[in-house]
C-alpha cells in the first residue's frame, strides 16, 4: 500500500516538474526526495518520471498516479474537514498574500463572518506585488494569493471570484489632464508614465490595454502605489494603477479612468495538489459558496 505522504512528495513533483524545487517546498533534502521516488517506482513496478536536465515531466503511467493521487488525498482531506467542521472547532491559521486591490474589502468580509463562527483561527496578510506574493506561496508562507488576472501558470489553482478593478492614471490635480472626465487609452502615447514593475518587466500584458510597450514613455516604475504618489505629485509623471487604491483627499492628486474601461477579474490562487489545513480549507469552502 503506497503511503500518503509518498503521494504527497510524488505531487510536488508533479507541480514543480523540479525536485530540488519540490525539495524546498517539502523542507526535505533532494537526496531524500529522489531516493523516495526511486523506491515509489520500484514499489509499482512503473516509471513515473522522464528525468530531463532541466525538467521533470510524468510519463503515461505518472499522468494517471496523479490524477488518483490528487482523488485521494482530496477525499482524506475531505473526511478530515468534515470530522472538524462537526465538531464546530476550528483554530489555526490562515495566511493570505495580497497584491494591492480594494477588493481586499470584499475578503475582509468573510473573514469577519469566518472569525464569528471560529474565533481560534487567527488570520495573517502580507501585502506586495504579483511576484512576491507568488514567491511566498511557492515557499510555502501563505496559503493563498489574491492577484489579478490574467494569470496563467500551471503549477496553481484559479478561483475566479467574480470581482473586478478597473485601470486608470493618477495625476496632478491642477493639470490639464484633470479637467477631463476620462483619459482615452490612445492619450497614454504621449504622456509620462509610471508603471508598476509588474507591467514594466512584462509580467503583465500590455496587451490588456491595446498597447505597444515600445510606443510608450516609461520614465519611472513602482511595486506598491503609495511610493509612486508622491512623484505624481511633484510633476514627475502620471501613474497607471488601479482605482480607489489612493485617497486623493486633501493632496494635489486626482484619478481618471481610461476609455474604453480597462477592468480585471481577481482570483484566489493555491497552489495545485496542495494539502489545506482543516482552517483554511473551511475558509476556502466559504469563499466557493460566495462566487
Amino acid at each position: 500500500m503506497i503511503e500518503t505522504r509518498l503521494l504527497r512528495y510524488f505531487l510536488a513533483i508533479a507541480r514543480e516538474q523540479n525536485i530540488t524545487k519540490a525539495a524546498e517546498t517539502l523542507f526535505v533534502t533532494q537526496s531524500t526526495l529522489s531516493k523516495q521516488m526511486m523506491d515509489l517506482e520500484k514499489q509499482l513496478g512503473k516509471q513515473l518520471f522522464i528525468r530531463g536536465k532541466r525538467k521533470i515531466t510524468l510519463t503515461e503511467e505518472g499522468t494517471f498516479l496523479r490524477n488518483r493521487a490528487q482523488e485521494i488525498l482530496e477525499l482524506l482531506d475531505n473526511t478530515e474537514s468534515a470530522l472538524h467542521t462537526d465538531a464546530e472547532v476550528l483554530s489555526g491559521d490562515i495566511s493570505i498574500g495580497c497584491g494591492e486591490t480594494i477588493v481586499m474589502d470584499w475578503i475582509t468580509g468573510f473573514l469577519t463572518e469566518f472569525h464569528e463562527r471560529y474565533p481560534d483561527v487567527r488570520f495573517h496578510t502580507h501585502s506586495g506585488d504579483a511576484d512576491t506574493v507568488l514567491e511566498r506561496l511557492d515557499k510555502g508562507l501563505v496559503d493563498m494569493g489574491l492577484l489579478l488576472g490574467p494569470l496563467r501558470q500551471e503549477k496553481y489553482d484559479y478561483l475566479n471570484i467574480h470581482q473586478q478593478d478597473t485601470f486608470g492614471l493618477l495625476i496632478p490635480k491642477d493639470c490639464e489632464l484633470a479637467k477631463q472626465n476620462s483619459v482615452n487609452i490612445g492619450q497614454l502615447k504621449s504622456l509620462p508614465l509610471i508603471l508598476s514593475e509588474q507591467t514594466f518587466s512584462g509580467h503583465q500584458e500590455l496587451e490588456w490595454f491595446g498597447l505597444d510597450y515600445s510606443s510608450l514613455n516609461v520614465i519611472a516604475t513602482y511595486n506598491l502605489i503609495y511610493n509612486a504618489t508622491f512623484m505624481v505629485e511633484h510633476g514627475i509623471g502620471y501613474a497607471l494603477c488601479l482605482d480607489r487604491l489612493v485617497n486623493t483627499e486633501g493632496r494635489n492628486l486626482a484619478f481618471r479612468p481610461i476609455t474604453p474601461e480597462l477592468s480585471v477579474d481577481l482570483y484566489i490562487v493555491t497552489k495545485k495538489y496542495q494539502t489545506f489545513s482543516p482552517a483554511v480549507k473551511a475558509f476556502l469552502d466559504l469563499i466557493r459558496k460566495n462566487c
